[in-house]
């Protein structure tokens, strides 16, 4: 079924994917763009909500609501994709994870990261003073000085459960607060335990469950959005990432793998909805599951490079594009609904809403990426590189003295996806 990889294995597989090879993960890319297509079609469910509009027959409720209410999943799917990646990504470029630059690790995520908070909280504060309703913070949440605090402390998921809700572009940045909350200190515990770090990221997939359920005391915003609730998928995509390093599966057990994870989500996403499980629900299981789900995916994705057919080509561009449509989905949300608004609320237009929302978020979210953030990302690494070196670049580890415990070529592709 299995067998650690072989010197051979190895070779051939630099080779193949050798860091001039641009190709990326396609599965791991329509995981991605399945996570926002929830997500959208999820803020875009809860504006009709708000405004009490019954889209839905009761005959079909159930139906839609496995397709419009699993935002939060979408957002599990993205934790463990991300522990996925940034752990193979550690690995390919520093070999093995004690290896890690502290100072290059923190400055690849400023740069990734950094340019499009900036640039959204910069909007959100003009558009806050200019007081358009969506986007003015309360005062009953702290007012606009508190919201970009926790923005920029990596604290919005604290705020929303002690104050309530803030509005849409600022709320949906409590995943990130949580995302980046784990990789500040992710480099450091990599670095101080080493051996120990396998069991640390296991110890948050046990106790993830039970901070979604127990140690919320009955928050539901806390139960949804704590730190340790929802980095239980962060560790499980970050062991995906170090055991795929490790060992190399047969055939037969990635596409078991493959159609298991698939079943996984399925049933998450839309079983969950027609059998009511309490087993599964009422300790928190669910988000544990999907995320389980999405690894066993990922391992097949990483060790065949499945390159996904042209039928599903926008699917996998709006995973590419998944970070940039993310913070930027709620500007195409309310101006989409305020049109449908405009024109009377239609019914037979609702379809026409979803539809157009997702086209104009992955457009928009192309040419953010395309022209704002992807140049950015660029001209900051090259400004912080040193010497003969590129920031960022893997190509340095090429010849360097390999470790016999993972080799440089560990999940080659995957830190495409992430650049």
């Amino acid at each position: 079924m299995m067998a650690p990889q072989t010197h051979a294995h190895r070779a051939s597989s630099s080779t193949q994917d050798s860091p001039g090879n641009s190709r990326r993960l396609d599965g791991v890319d329509v995981l991605r763009g399945l996570a926002i297509f929830f997500v959208v079609l999820n803020h875009v469910h809860m504006r009709l909500a708000i405004a009490h509009i019954p889209y839905a027959a009761n005959s079909s409720k159930l139906l839609i609501a496995s397709l419009v209410w699993n935002g939060q999943f979408g957002v599990q799917i993205f934790f463990a994709v991300s522990g996925f990646l940034i752990t193979s990504t550690a690995l390919r470029r520093w070999n093995v994870l004690s290896n890690i630059s502290l100072r290059d690790f923190y400055l690849l995520r400023f740069a990734r990261i950094a340019p499009m908070l900036v640039a959204l909280l910069a909007v959100l504060t003009v558009l806050h003073y200019a007081n358009i309703s969506p986007f003015v913070v309360s005062e009953k949440t702290g007012g606009l000085g508190r919201a970009l605090l926790a923005a920029l402390t990596l604290h919005v998921n604290v705020l929303q459960a002690q104050r309530g809700w803030l509005p849409g572009n600022w709320g949906v940045l409590w995943s990130l607060s949580v995302e980046e909350m784990f990789y500040l200190f992710f480099p450091v515990v990599a670095l101080i335990f080493r051996r120990l770090f396998p069991a640390i990221l296991l110890c948050f997939v046990a106790l993830g469950p039970f901070a979604r359920t127990i140690f919320a005391h009955g928050n539901d915003i806390w139960s949804e959005q704590s730190y340790l609730g929802s980095m239980d998928a962060i560790a499980l995509g970050c062991l995906t990432a170090l055991l795929v390093g490790r060992v190399s599966f047969s055939r037969l057990a990635l596409r078991a793998f493959a159609v298991a994870g698939a079943a996984l989500i399925v049933f998450i996403l839309f079983g969950l909805r027609l059998f009511y499980v309490p087993l599964i629900t009422t300790p928190g299981l669910d988000m544990t599951i999907i995320a389980l789900g999405t690894c066993l995916i990922m391992i097949a994705a990483a060790q065949t490079h499945w390159q996904g057919p042209r039928l599903l080509a926008p699917l996998l561009r709006l995973g590419q594009r998944s970070y940039e449509v993310y913070l930027t989905h709620m500007f195409v949300v309310f101006a989409m609904f305020a049109i449908f608004v405009k024109f009377g609320s239609p019914l037979w237009c609702v379809p026409v809403l979803f539809v157009t929302t997702i086209v104009v978020a992955a457009g928009t979210g192309e040419i953010v990426a395309r022209f704002f953030s992807e140049p950015l990302n660029r001209m900051l690494r090259e400004r912080w590189s040193h010497g003969p070196r590129q920031l960022g670049s893997v190509e340095f580890l090429e010849s360097a003295p390999q470790s016999s415990e993972l080799g440089p070529e560990q999940i080659a592709a995957t830190y495409r996806n992430v650049t």
